[in-house]
């Protein structure tokens, strides 16, 4: 089983702990005609302190003049989580989350929404024995702060979601899954992703934070591009390295650089709201997140440019110390 959920990390990872714990699938829907994007978080806080299930949404909306943002969360007691070691599946309450399909059914006095989304033709990572996850060698160590898995760079979706009694069709629309698990986000990071490229088989996303490692700490990279059925991975595993950076509140500028391949990378959010987050398992922290950012790639052979595009529906964090 441990093989099993080292290069499937969307199995649920933390069956055997009891406090300082969480674990958080974070799954991204953008509609067909691009003016709602909701992010979906389904995980657990487990903690002597406050131990529960818990659902968070995430929705953008762009009515072609400004761009709205709102969050709510969702609690579950921990007994309204299950979950699948067969095959990957969990549920909170009466919602359900597959790596192929999700119902949801939430309420409060704030908000409502409903619906059945199904994935198709998901693009995993390519796997190997030294990058059996997103991770590299450092996904077999088992004294992480925090772990990252991708399970689809980018995915067609069919079906419609109910918000506030009004249907958002994403059919045709695009999806991505990613999770994190461990005790504590990192203090600092920069995270990015878009699948919404001008070229529609490119997907794209960023990580680049500060890692306490054995009393120590050193910066982390991971970067995955997927263009044309091709994976481009820059990391701090296979010796990448960050040449240039630049970051404020709401924007960073990178230059990475991996043998004869080099990476610059532009990315802005101009909207941006507070998602909870992370430390010691318990859900008390807080990190600014946008959906509806840009971010504009220039990837170079030596000094050659072989592509250049610029993304849209970004999602962007930036977490300075």
């Amino acid at each position: 089983m441990w093989i099993k959920k080292l290069v499937h990390p969307e199995y649920f990872q933390g069956n055997k702990k009891k406090d300082n714990y969480f674990e958080g699938w974070y799954y991204k829907f953008v509609s067909s005609d691009e003016k709602d994007t909701i992010a979906i978080i389904p995980g657990v806080s487990i903690n002597l302190e406050d131990q529960h299930a818990f659902i968070q949404i995430f929705i953008s909306h762009n009515n072609g003049m400004d761009i709205s943002l709102s969050t709510h969360y969702f609690k579950y007691a921990y007994e309204n989580f299950s979950y699948s070691q067969q095959d990957f599946w969990i549920r909170i309450g009466q919602n359900y989350f597959s790596n192929d399909r999700i119902e949801i059914q939430l309420q409060n006095q704030d908000i409502s929404l409903s619906g059945q989304l199904t994935m198709h033709q998901l693009i995993p990572l390519k796997k190997s024995v030294l990058e059996p996850n997103i991770m590299g060698i450092f996904g077999y160590l088992g004294f992480m702060e925090c772990y990252h898995g991708v399970v689809s760079m980018s995915h067609e979706l069919k079906g419609k979601l109910i918000l506030n009694q009004n249907d958002i069709h994403f059919t045709k629309g695009k999806g991505y899954i990613e999770k994190d698990w461990g005790k504590s986000f990192p203090n600092s990071y920069v995270w990015i992703q878009s699948n919404h490229f001008k070229n529609p088989n490119t997907s794209f996303m960023f990580s680049y934070a500060s890692i306490p490692f054995m009393g120590l700490h050193f910066n982390g990279l991971i970067v995955n591009l997927v263009y044309q059925g091709k994976e481009y991975r820059f990391a701090t595993y296979n010796g990448a390295k960050v040449k240039h950076e630049l970051i404020d509140n709401n924007s960073a500028h990178y230059e990475i650089k991996k043998g004869k391949y080099r990476l610059e990378i532009e990315a802005n959010s101009t909207t941006q709201t507070e998602l909870a987050s992370p430390k010691n398992g318990r859900m008390v922290e807080q990190i600014k997140e946008g959906l509806s950012g840009y971010v504009k790639l220039k990837l170079y052979i030596k000094n050659q440019l072989i592509y250049e595009d610029t993304g849209v529906h970004a999602g962007i964090e930036v977490m300075k110390k």
